[in-house]
């Protein structure tokens, strides 16, 4: 599944290592999101569980429509 995860704040490059495999989209509001492949359900507590763990405020988790998806 493809996931869209977005938190308050701008992440620096030094952050790509923390989220291997996500895009980071810095918006113009102040907000990043990042967007990719999360496995299953454990990969996505294990990923929000490390955002929560760095301080880093979450504002939203939607699932995306994968190009794969039929």
């Amino acid at each position: 599944m493809i996931y869209q995860i977005r938190i308050r704040g701008h992440l620096g490059p030094q952050w790509a290592g923390w989220f291997e495999g996500m895009a980071i989209t810095l918006e113009a509001n102040g907000d990043t999101l990042l967007t990719g492949p999360v496995a299953d359900q454990a990969a996505l507590y294990g990923l929000l569980r490390t955002l929560r763990d760095v301080g880093l405020p979450l504002i939203s988790v939607a699932r995306s429509a994968s190009a794969h998806s039929s």
